[in-house]
């Protein structure tokens, strides 16, 4: 796999488990990224899920069966341990669908879409105009259905934001067709351009959230990030080959935070705010120490449940041919 993606998805981990730290830091404005993180973390999927050579059932059970256990697990450990109430949420909300966690309820549903699109060739071929197509009816929804009264927009558990992610995961696969046009090809205007954005994207945020009579415009958000996204994937594509020649221990750590992102973020909801109330930066350690250890155990125990699924349903003879 090309690094840089690596990098972006361990990036992609970090954004969204500090923007959970609320009550940890001296200010709650160091906790934020996490929605910048979310566009990173479905952009990375977009990329590394452009060859999809199965029919649909296979291919889609297989992205099921590399997710739902993990949830599935983590789930009920908590509930068990009574840090999740059934007063709260269903046990179908908890393990099929929504979840208690928006990145699985949103994968699974923009998969379906995405897989419609990379199997279609004149769609695959014309991805920047879906994009498009797609911003423009996001703008018609805005204007004309949403709740612009207050700023909401970047609420990762409504509707709305499934615009942003599916644009996210088409411009990951974008620069997975193209990336010979991308990878090590390094220009600083590309880091003025994401540096600028980034500026723009936060202090806009701070604005939508501090001036209520802005809130008609809070769109404008979205799109300054989704070009932040752009520029940020344009950025560590072009160093690539910078990023492969890093020390051997340094790209083993952020190997090893990508290769648990998943369990990072679900593992998360529960442990920080038990320990959040200790004396900065004493919280900051233990938490993520703790994250990364439970996520890690976690990581151990769901491959194991999902190598059994696997070996199970390949025994299975109208299975054997579907590569799941």
């Amino acid at each position: 796999m090309i690094f840089f993606i690596t990098v972006l998805r361990a990036i992609a981990a970090i954004l969204i488990t500090n923007a959970h730290y609320m009550n940890v830091y001296p200010t709650n404005l160091i906790a934020n990224g996490g929605l910048l993180g979310d566009v990173i973390f479905f952009a990375v999927s977009g990329f590394c899920l452009v060859n999809i050579r199965q029919n649909f059932v296979s291919w889609y059970g297989k992205r099921i069966i590399r997710i739902y256990p993990v949830v599935w697990i983590i789930t009920t450990i908590y509930i068990i341990l009574r840090f999740y109430s059934l007063e709260d949420w269903t046990l179908a909300e908890y393990y099929l669908y929504p979840t208690y966690y928006h990145f699985v309820a949103s994968i699974i549903v923009l998969y379906v879409a995405f897989y419609i699109v990379m199997k279609t060739k004149v769609l695959v071929r014309n991805i920047p105009k879906i994009i498009l197509g797609l911003l423009i009816i996001e703008l018609l929804v805005y204007v004309f259905i949403y709740d612009k009264s207050t700023y909401h927009i970047d609420t990762v558990r409504e509707p709305m934001i499934r615009f942003l992610f599916f644009q996210a995961m088409l411009l990951g696969a974008y620069f997975r067709i193209y990336k010979e046009k991308f990878i090590n090809n390094n220009r600083i205007i590309y880091w003025v351009a994401s540096l600028v954005l980034f500026v723009i994207y936060f202090a806009s945020k701070l604005a939508f959230v501090k001036f209520d009579t802005l809130s008609p415009y809070q769109i404008l958000n979205q799109i300054v990030l989704f070009g932040l996204l752009y520029f940020v994937f344009r950025c560590f594509a072009g160093i690539d080959a910078m990023l492969e020649a890093l020390p051997v221990k340094i790209k083993a750590i952020i190997s090893f935070i990508s290769m648990i992102t998943l369990e990072i973020y679900v593992v998360q909801y529960v442990i920080i705010p038990r320990l959040a109330f200790l004396i900065f930066p004493l919280n900051w350690f233990l938490i993520t120490s703790t994250i990364i250890v439970t996520a890690y155990l976690l990581h151990i125990i769901s491959n194991s449940v999902i190598k059994g699924i696997e070996g199970g349903i390949s025994k299975i003879p109208f299975g054997k041919g579907s590569s799941i």
